[in-house]
C-alpha cells in the first residue's frame, strides 16, 4: 500500500516538474526576445563624432526621426531614378557636396531609429560652400560659408516627383538594394519589404501635397530658399491656396554663419525679425527637418558653442594695401555706420559705435526686393511664439519687421552674390547704380572672380554641367536698392575699386 502511494506521488510530481521547466523556458524566451526587440527598436542612436568639424558637418541635429529617409531608400533613389537627377552624379548634381571616402555628403547625418538607420539633413547642408580658384582647380570646402551651389527647390521637386513613379515599389527597391550589395538582416529585408516603402511613398505624397505651392512659384536657383513659406504649411497648416500672389515669394540667399557671438541681440535673418541667436538656430533646424519633439539640444548645443567664435577664412590673395587704405577712409564715410568694419586685424560689431548696425532698414529707405520680407507675416510670428511651450526655450522673440537688417560683413568675400536675394553677382558690381548692374547672369557656377569679388556670373555651361540662369525681371530676384549717393554707387570706378580691395580684408 505504502509502496503504491509513493508511486502516485511520484506520478503526479512529473507533470509539475514539467510545466515548471516549460514556465520557466517559455519566460526566458520572452525575456531574451522581448530583450532583443527593446534593444534592437527602442534605442536611437545617432551617428557621432568626436571632432566638432566633422560633428558641423555629418552629425545629427535630430532631423532623422520623423522627416529622415530610410537609409536605403536614400541610396537606392539615385539608381533607381537617375533621369529624375539634374546631372550626372548623384545627390552631388543637387549641390551635395562630397568628401573623398565618406559614405553620406556633407550636411547629410545618420540616426538609427526604431532599428533602421535613417538620414536627413543638419546645419551643414545650408553653410558650407566651394570655391575653385581657376576652372582647373578643385573645388576648395568652407564650412560656415553660404551653400552657393546647393539646388533645395530641385531636390525637392525631386522627391514630390518621386512619388508619382509606379516604378517606386517595395519589389524594385529590394531588388535595387540586392544589386547594390546591401547587407540587410532579415528584420530589416521583412521592414523594407512590407512596410518602410510604402510609408515613405506615402510620406512623399502628403510632402507633395503641402508644398503645392511651389507649382506657383518660379525656381527657386542654387545657393536660395524661401525659409518662410513651406515653415507655414509644415509647420503649422497654413491654408497655402489662399495666401496672397506677394507672400508667396520668399526666397533668399543662404547666410554665413560666422562669428555668432557679436551678433547676438542685433536683428537677424534678412528681415531682422528675431534678436535671439539661440532661438534663430533653433527655428533654422525646424527647416532642416527637426520637430519640436526630435530637435536634439544637446548635439545642437555643439555646433552653437563651435559658431559663436568661428571666425571666417582669410582672403587668399595679395592685398593692395595702400589701395585698401584709401578705401578705408571711404568705407568708413559710406558704409561703417551700417555694417561695422575691420581694423586691426579684428572685425569690429560694436553697435554703440555704429548706431544702425544690426539694425533693421526700412524698405522705402534700403530699396531692395520686397518678396522676402513680404513673405514673412505678423500671423506667422505669432504662430512661431507657441512654439515649445512649456520649455524654457519656447520662442517668444519673433516678429514682423518693415525692411531688411543691416548685417555685418566679415567674411563678406565669400558670400556672393550679394544682397538678400543674390540678385548682384559681386561686390564691385554692387558698388554701381541698378542699371549698370547685371540684368541676367548665371549663379551655381564656383570658380571665383579675384577681380571683381564674387564669383564669375558669365559661364553658362561647363562640359554637361549648365548653370541656373538668373533673371533680375523674375518677381523677386530684383537687383535694386541699396544705390544713390549714400551708398557710394556715385563714386567714381578708382574709389569703387579701393572699397572692394578694403573689404577683402574681412
Amino acid at each position: 500500500m505504502a509502496t503504491h502511494q509513493k508511486q502516485s506521488a511520484a506520478k503526479s510530481e512529473k507533470p509539475s516538474k514539467s510545466r515548471l521547466i516549460f514556465t520557466i523556458l517559455i519566460i526566458a524566451i520572452i525575456l531574451v526576445v522581448g530583450g532583443y526587440l527593446i534593444a534592437r527598436f527602442v534605442p536611437e542612436k545617432p551617428v557621432d563624432y568626436e571632432a566638432i568639424d566633422d560633428h558641423f558637418k555629418y552629425g545629427s541635429i535630430g532631423s532623422e526621426p520623423a522627416n529622415g529617409l530610410p537609409y536605403w531608400i536614400w541610396k537606392v533613389l539615385p539608381e533607381m531614378f537617375p533621369e529624375k537627377f539634374p546631372g550626372k552624379g548623384g545627390y552631388a548634381s543637387f549641390g551635395f557636396i562630397y568628401e573623398e571616402g565618406r559614405d553620406l555628403p556633407i550636411g547629410v547625418s545618420q540616426r538609427r531609429v526604431t532599428g533602421i538607420d535613417r538620414v536627413w539633413l543638419n546645419c551643414a547642408v545650408c553653410h558650407t560652400g566651394t570655391l575653385r580658384e581657376t576652372k582647373d582647380s578643385p573645388p576648395q570646402i568652407f564650412l560656415g560659408m553660404p551653400a552657393n551651389d546647393f539646388k533645395l527647390y530641385q531636390f525637392i521637386q525631386f522627391l514630390r516627383e518621386v512619388a508619382l513613379d509606379n516604378r517606386f515599389t517595395s519589389e524594385n527597391v529590394m531588388a535595387t538594394i540586392e544589386e547594390m550589395g546591401g547587407n540587410l538582416d532579415l528584420i530589416e529585408k521583412v521592414a523594407y519589404r512590407y512596410f518602410i516603402v510604402d510609408r515613405v511613398r506615402a510620406a512623399l505624397f502628403e510632402l507633395r501635397d503641402q508644398l503645392n505651392f511651389l507649382e506657383r512659384q518660379h525656381p527657386w536657383g542654387p545657393g536660395r530658399v524661401d525659409t518662410f513659406n513651406p515653415y507655414k504649411v509644415i509647420q503649422f497648416n497654413f491654408p497655402m491656396d489662399q495666401l496672397p500672389e506677394e507672400e508667396l515669394i520668399g526666397p533668399a540667399d543662404y547666410p554665413s554663419i560666422w562669428n555668432q557671438r557679436p551678433r547676438e541681440g542685433m536683428y537677424l535673418h534678412w528681415d531682422g525679425n528675431n534678436p535671439s541667436v539661440k532661438e534663430r538656430n533653433k527655428s533654422a533646424a525646424l527647416g532642416a527637418g527637426v520637430t519640436p519633439v526630435t530637435i536634439d539640444l544637446e548635439r545642437i548645443s555643439r555646433i552653437e558653442d563651435w559658431l559663436w567664435d568661428f571666425e571666417p577664412p582669410a582672403y587668399p590673395k595679395e592685398i593692395d594695401q595702400s589701395k585698401a587704405d584709401e578705401g578705408k577712409q571711404l568705407y568708413i564715410q559710406y558704409c561703417a555706420e551700417c555694417h561695422g568694419l575691420k581694423e586691426r586685424d579684428q572685425y569690429v560689431f560694436d553697435t554703440d559705435r555704429f548706431a544702425r548696425l544690426g539694425r533693421v532698414e526700412p524698405i522705402e529707405e534700403i530699396g531692395t526686393d520686397p518678396g522676402r520680407l513680404n513673405s514673412y507675416t505678423e500671423i506667422l510670428s505669432v504662430n512661431q511664439n507657441t512654439l515649445y511651450v512649456g520649455y524654457p526655450w519656447r520662442f517668444k522673440h519673433f516678429r514682423k519687421t518693415n525692411g531688411y537688417a543691416n548685417m555685418p560683413l566679415d567674411g563678406i568675400w565669400l558670400r556672393a552674390p550679394y544682397l538678400h536675394n543674390g540678385s548682384v553677382p559681386t561686390l564691385r558690381d554692387l558698388l554701381e547704380p541698378v542699371e549698370n548692374r547685371p540684368q541676367v547672369f548665371y549663379r551655381g557656377y564656383n570658380v571665383y572672380d579675384w577681380e571683381k569679388v564674387g564669383f564669375i556670373s558669365e559661364v553658362a555651361k561647363e562640359g554637361d554641367h549648365s548653370f541656373f540662369k538668373f533673371d533680375t525681371q523674375v518677381k523677386g530676384n530684383s537687383n535694386a536698392g541699396h544705390e544713390g549717393e549714400a551708398y557710394g554707387t556715385s563714386l567714381s570706378g578708382a574709389q569703387k575699386e579701393a572699397i572692394v580691395e578694403y573689404m577683402k580684408t574681412f
